[in-house]
């Protein structure tokens, strides 16, 4: 769709309502937006490309803006495919416009595309200028914020951060849900890992004077904006947005689930923090991770299985390992039959990650919770709550 940011700057992005898996594993109900945008001045410029799967739209979109102009500059702000897949189709169609990005942009580019960049690429770094007009682009260099080759763009006259996938959301533009649940879900599954490198980032785009935000997923940001850096604050520095508890249970046979609701019943009669309740078997996987992201507190209730743990548990302490959770609590609740090992399997896995209090007791369901084993589930409980 396009669509007129300002006075110079346009919308020229895709929705796609057709994936259903973004990155072949992020279920996407509400499909994603792939954006790109345009400045109009003296000289024109792109910034950045949409996947190939919506590539025709995109041309569609773009040449409309362009009015038969060729474009003089393409800015690379990030090569992941879903936002450079254009990149080697823009470029023949349009054989005198440059590209512009950094030493690494250049040295990753040929690995997608084999086209000859002689004479056509502008190489920026940190600080580095490109006049348009009346509009200026200031490149800020963002090394892993997810890939090393990411930079964002500043546009001074109009206040525009571009900010690549830094504060992005899943869901198509015309999606009606709550920003923050998708941008959260988005951000921690794929952004996580790098909170020092968004630190970092956050700390540079401090000194601008921002006014907008456009990102290459989600809606153009341009009001109460403190919101959403103060969300990138809180999630990069791995602290908890808010009190509550999440209980994620994997069950075989389903006595592990039952003694999961119940101690969710025993912490919902004393505590008016959210308790949410997760079947890791068939919950999906990302929105888990970023609930126990989101939440101060973690339980994980999970059936002793080949002498470890039942591998739907197994796979997201995986996730949440590989995401640096930390700066939580966290209680353990296991069944085993006959040599329970569930809790023992995901202790050593917690110990892996950092600033992690693990509640004493850890409750040891024999098979089917009994009577008798509501006194520990009441201990752990309190101890959640301490």
């Amino acid at each position: 769709m396009k669509k007129q940011i300002t006075d110079s700057v346009y919308y020229v992005g895709v929705d796609d309502k057709t994936i259903d898996l973004f990155e072949s594993q992020y279920v996407v109900p509400n499909g994603v937006s792939y954006n790109s945008y345009v400045i109009k001045d003296e000289k024109t410029a792109i910034l950045d490309t949409v996947d190939p799967r919506a590539g025709e739209a995109w041309l569609s979109n773009l040449e409309e803006v362009l009015e038969g102009q060729e474009p003089d500059y393409l800015v690379v702000s990030h090569l992941e495919p879903d936002h450079a897949g254009n990149i080697g189709k823009l470029a023949e169609k349009y054989p005198h416009m440059q590209l512009v990005g950094n030493p690494k942009t250049f040295a990753m580019l040929p690995q997608f595309f084999e086209f000859d960049l002689t004479e056509r690429c502008v190489t920026v770094k940190e600080g580095d200028t490109l006049s348009l007009g009346a509009h200026t682009l200031t490149f800020v260099m963002a090394p892993m914020v997810h890939w090393p080759e990411v930079m964002v763009a500043y546009e001074s006259k109009e206040k525009i951060l571009f900010s690549a996938d830094g504060f992005g959301k899943f869901g198509a533009l015309d999606a009606k849900e709550d920003w923050a649940d998708e941008a959260r879900r988005y951000y921690i599954n794929i952004v996580g890992k790098y909170g020092a490198q968004v630190q970092a980032l956050l700390k540079k785009a401090a000194a601008l004077d921002i006014a907008m935000i456009c990102p290459l997923h989600g809606p153009v940001l341009k009001e109460n904006l403190g919101y959403y850096l103060e969300k990138y604050q809180t999630w990069s520095s791995y602290e908890p947005e808010e009190p509550g508890i999440v209980i994620a249970y994997a069950s075989i046979h389903g006595n592990t689930a039952k003694a999961a609701k119940e101690l969710a019943k025993m912490l919902e009669a004393q505590t008016k923090d959210p308790v949410k309740v997760y079947d890791l078997a068939r919950a999906d996987m990302p929105t888990v991770v970023a609930e126990a992201f989101r939440y101060d507190r973690l339980v994980l209730a999970a059936a002793s299985y080949d002498g470890g743990v039942f591998p739907c548990m197994e796979d997201f302490l995986h996730h949440l390992r590989a995401k640096t959770y930390r700066n939580r609590k966290v209680a353990l609740l296991e069944n085993g039959t006959w040599a329970p090992s569930a809790a023992r399997t995901m202790k050593g896995v917690l110990d892996e990650m950092k600033n992690l209090t693990v509640c004493e007791p850890v409750v040891t369901i024999r098979s089917t919770m009994k009577e008798a084993d509501r006194e520990a589930m009441k201990a752990l409980a309190d101890a959640i709550l301490a």
